[in-house]
């Protein structure tokens, strides 16, 4: 009888040690959703990008292009003052709020809010009328825009000098590169290519601006998926045109419409009809 008292007694506290150690294993474990939230978060405490399929599948922001502001030429890539100005005004009596690459990459990538009605406002060319007179157009009703520079024409006649485009950066607007003699990025066959193209003047940039240079404008908006994947070794954002986007490195193609001397209503249809 004691035998089976003893046996009787070692199978329980069996039993109970068995069932302790299955509670405490279920407790200690993480259910799925924890495991989801730990992963989502690491240790930095800064949300995980977004993936390729979720910044293609986000909503495109307009990107407006100017190239000349001058009176007396016609075409694509010229506007009048007048005309920019008008067309600076109604975006702003329109509601819209200027903003920089920096905000357009953290909305792409880390789904930042964007403020009501963004637009992004840009310049190719290094031309001396952006800052002459696109700057001042835009500071006076509070935005900024994007100023894409060709290193080629520092100081050159017509173009801005090294002060002016230091001045832009000192007033909040964004510098960014357009290469350095505007040559294709299609066309750089070498690392030198890359180097005197892209490097070097990105380099002279940063010295002149004294900030981080991470954004450039293809020169005619051109470009294909290697010089994408090899320009997203230098820059967070690339810029090009009205032309269909790499799927698989849409912040290196970046869309933008090139804007020509239009009535200011006009422009709006043309941006909304754009980015719908």
């Amino acid at each position: 009888m004691k035998q089976i008292l003893l046996i009787a007694g070692a199978l329980w506290l069996t039993i109970a040690l068995t069932s302790c150690n299955n509670a405490t294993s279920k407790q200690d474990k993480p259910s799925a959703s924890t495991q989801q939230t730990q992963q989502k978060g690491n240790d930095t405490g800064k949300p995980s990008p977004n993936s390729v399929a979720q910044i293609m599948d986000k909503p495109e922001i307009p990107v407006l292009c100017y190239h000349r502001i001058t009176e007396g030429k016609k075409g694509d890539y010229t506007v009048s003052p007048t005309t920019f100005a008008a067309h600076i005004k109604i975006l702003a009596d329109s509601g819209y709020h200027a903003i920089s690459p920096a905000q357009l990459y953290d909305y792409l990538v880390y789904n930042k809010s964007l403020p009501t009605k963004p637009v992004m406002i840009t310049f190719d060319d290094s031309r001396e009328e952006h800052s002459a007179i696109a700057a001042p157009t835009l500071e006076k009703y509070g935005f900024r825009g994007v100023f894409f520079i060709m290193t080629i024409t520092y100081d050159k006649k017509n173009y801005m000098t090294k002060e002016q485009i230091a001045q832009l950066a000192k007033a909040g607007h964004t510098v960014g590169l357009h290469t350095w003699d505007h040559t294709m990025v299609t066309k750089y066959k070498t690392d030198e290519d890359w180097q005197k193209e892209i490097a070097q003047p990105k380099e002279k940039l940063e010295k002149i601006t004294g900030k981080p240079v991470e954004y450039i404008a293809y020169p005619n908006g051109v470009y294909n998926h290697e010089s994408a994947e090899k320009m997203s070794k230098y820059m967070k954002l690339s810029f090009s045109l009205s032309t269909k986007r790499d799927t698989l490195l849409p912040l290196q193609c970046i869309r933008r419409i090139i804007v020509p001397d239009m009535p200011a209503k006009s422009l709006l249809k043309s941006m909304r009809k754009d980015f719908k």
